[in-house]
């Protein structure tokens, strides 16, 4: 499911005449009994609502919009702000103002009071907001509304607004339906109400309650025209200038090309905007390339596999983000490790909706496509997941016929859709434009019948260096540098960037000294570590000729220390 949860406001929305009908009782008991979670989210004091609604129907309910919580279970009722002080109150009735109701936090009164409270709050030096709801005239803490007690609500539950349809009908229920995922307005809600809201429905308050509850009920808001624009995220810029979006909900997107063409600045983009969206992500991380992202809880290491229980547990909490590290499990033993995480992560979606993307580096790792148990495993629909790969027709065919949207990085493109599209067994589209260049890649919306696309990566902000981890503490195999020496007397393998640190801290003078004037320093660290500036950093020591060996290593490991993770300098 998509939606684990109903936040709805009370009057005329599902009451009428200050009652909930019990045809709308028994829509939204229907939710219920599907698992979802249904939350009020109202205006009203508590006092009001014992008396008229059946508050045991809800999860939880937001009172005084957004000041209190409720927990009907036991009964318990939670301020969330600190009320106006009791001579703010007495200030009002001087001047007139009648009524004036008090709650645990709120103070409410009705037009045309507003212009009166605006000039007490003003001249008493007060922090107060006023918030309209129809002829309702609310004044609370700053900051304080539908959204912000709908947020503590749904924190104590364990769910994110992404989980969230929000149904409303009036002034104050713009915060409710603004921070819900799909925001619907009843069709007798103000005309800015339903003018921002993913879909008005048919009927007037309960009735259009009932219509709601029904669709979610039934197909998870399937069978119903959303207009959610809002939920997309910009994918890439075309040649006018335009961003090109990507939706959030219902695509599987594969980004594949050669090694160094720009799948991971592609992939690290779209991950940063998903996060600033607030968007939960699982990374599977194979080489522990994402280790360094700011924010995102790095599980397992070299010496160490992620725990299966350890990832779910990490991601219970919706505002975390997981990135499960491989690097500790064998190469043979990835696709029995990921065949184990896979069910366990769709089960937590079945349950919460969350991870709400899963990104799948180096997929060929551990869905290869030699892998005969893949079509018995693999579930139907794997649903937002982002993967990438070198080789995508080394990728399990039951996954790669799940894509949507497929990215070709690299100078050729064409071989890259070509190698795709004999994998799944269809026919590329034909590219005839330029070559991209660095910095763009070709998009095919395979399922959206759209032509192919040049577009430009938008990188993101904190973009990280690329390998970090495998370069300062992996094996490069074939990449490593060797220490050789004048007429190769010695042969000391550095596999990594720490062993290479290590090793020529301890090699003979005239050693270090061959390989910085042979280039060979500033050779590996472009072609193997793919790291520029480092590699500009070598050419420049090598090009001095009073440097001695003590002073470049130190110069050379002081620059690797910079921009990678390394033991400290003795």
């Amino acid at each position: 499911m998509r939606y684990m949860a109903l936040a709805a406001d009370y009057d005329d929305t599902l009451a009428t005449g200050g009652r909930i009908p019990d045809r709308v009782v028994a829509a939204l008991e229907r939710v219920k009994a599907t698992g979802r979670r249904l939350l009020l989210v109202t205006g009203r004091q508590m006092s009001d609502l014992r008396a008229l609604a059946p508050l045991r129907l809800f999860d939880r309910v937001v009172a005084e919009n957004g000041a209190v919580l409720y927990l009907p279970e036991t009964g318990e009722e939670i301020p969330l702000a600190s009320p106006p002080p009791a001579s703010f109150i007495a200030e009002l009735r001087a001047r007139g103002v009648a009524p004036v109701s008090t709650g645990a936090v709120i103070v409410a009164t009705h037009r045309p009071h507003e212009h009166t409270i605006m000039h007490a709050i003003w001249e008493m030096g007060l922090e107060l907001q006023i918030i309209f709801n129809g002829n309702a005239v609310m004044v609370l803490p700053p900051g304080t509304n539908k959204a912000s007690g709908l947020g503590v609500a749904l924190q104590q539950l364990g769910l994110s607004p992404h989980e969230v349809v929000g149904l409303g009908d009036s002034e104050n229920d713009h915060s409710l339906l603004g921070f819900c995922e799909c925001g619907i307005a009843v069709a007798n809600a103000v005309k800015p109400l339903r003018a921002a809201a993913a879909w008005v429905t048919q009927g007037e308050a309960g009735d259009g309650a009932i219509e709601v509850a029904g669709a979610l009920a039934d197909s998870d808001l399937a069978s119903l025209p959303l207009h959610m624009p809002h939920r997309e995220i910009p994918l890439g810029i075309d040649a006018s200038g335009a961003v090109e979006t990507l939706p959030v909900y219902g695509v599987n997107v594969l980004v594949a090309g050669p090694s160094g063409a720009g799948k991971s600045t592609f992939a690290t983009g779209i991950l940063e905007r998903l996060r600033q969206a607030a968007y939960q992500v699982c990374i599977v991380d194979p080489e522990g390339d994402y280790g360094t992202l700011k924010e995102v809880v790095s599980l397992g290491n070299r010496a160490r596999a992620p725990g299966i229980d350890e990832v779910i547990s990490s991601l219970s909490n919706p505002r975390v983000d997981v990135a499960a590290n491989l690097l500790g499990i064998p190469f043979a033993d990835r696709p029995d490790y990921f065949m184990q995480l896979l069910p366990n992560l769709l089960a937590m979606r079945a349950r919460t909706g969350r991870p709400h993307w899963l990104l799948l580096d180096e997929v060929h790792h551990y869905l290869p496509a030699v892998w005969g148990l893949s079509h018995l495993t693999m579930p139907q629909r794997l649903g937002e997941t982002l993967l990438l790969t070198v080789h995508p027709d080394e990728v399990a065919r039951t996954i790669l016929e799940q894509v949507h949207v497929v990215i070709a990085v690299g100078p050729d493109p064409q071989d890259t859709l070509g190698r795709y599209a004999a994998t799944v067994g269809e026919r590329a589209p034909q590219w005839h434009g330029d070559p991209p260049q660095r910095g763009e890649f070709v998009v095919w919306r395979r399922r959206m019948q759209k032509p192919l696309q040049k577009l430009r990566t938008i990188p993101g902000h904190t973009e990280r260096l690329r390998h970090l981890r495998k370069y300062a503490e992996g094996d490069l195999g074939a990449r490593s540098f060797y220490f050789r020496g004048p007429r190769d007397r010695l042969n000391l393998r550095a596999q990594n960037l720490v062993l290479f640190c290590q090793i020529g801290e301890g090699v003979d003078e005239d050693t270090w000294l061959h390989h910085l004037r042979n280039g060979d320093y500033a050779r590996w660290l472009r072609e193997a570590i793919k790291d520029e500036p480092l590699a500009a950093r070598a050419d420049a020591l090598a090009a001095r000729a009073d440097v001695t060996a003590r002073e470049s290593y130190r110069v050379l490991r002081t620059a690797i220390e910079e921009r990678y993770i390394l033991p400290p300098l003795p």
